[in-house]
């Protein structure tokens, strides 16, 4: 089952014609991945400050299918494909009422803060995504 969230088109994600800049959809991204994690109990902030550990996207696919305008509300469904020892392959699919709007395929790994090497995933964040985790294959980009 994803994980899903909701996110308004705000005025400041659009270009001046109010349709959605897609740069801004990576800001959204970020936001709705933090979310993630704060649903099984794992703040990000607690992550990066008290564990010293980073969750940076190491590789990224995005296909833009239609645009999205000011005043849309964006569902993001956030499938977990597989989680490795470092690594969470990630799919997302964003939709606007049932339309899918875009979607991205996101490797992201945990990394040491303070070396910046690959960090096994601790245990409570590998118990949480595991919530999300989908059957193998259930999930092909669109």
């Amino acid at each position: 089952m994803p994980f899903t969230i909701q996110k308004p088109m705000r005025f400041g994600d659009c270009d001046l014609t109010g349709i959605a800049y897609h740069p801004a959809y990576l800001s959204m991204l970020v936001d709705v991945n933090e979310a993630m994690f704060a649903s099984f109990g794992v703040p990000w902030k607690e992550l990066m400050f008290d564990r010293h550990l980073g969750l940076p996207t190491v590789r990224m696919n995005i296909h833009f299918s239609k645009p999205a305008f000011y005043g849309d509300t964006l569902e993001f469904n956030v499938h977990v494909r597989k989680i490795g020892r470092s690594s969470l392959d990630l799919y997302t699919v964003v939709t606007v009422e049932g339309q899918v709007i875009w979607t991205i395929e996101q490797l992201i790994v945990m990394t040491s803060t303070k070396d910046h090497k690959s960090h096994p995933w601790p245990d409570d964040c590998r118990a949480g995504l595991e919530r999300y985790l989908d059957a193998p294959d259930a999930v092909a980009p669109a």
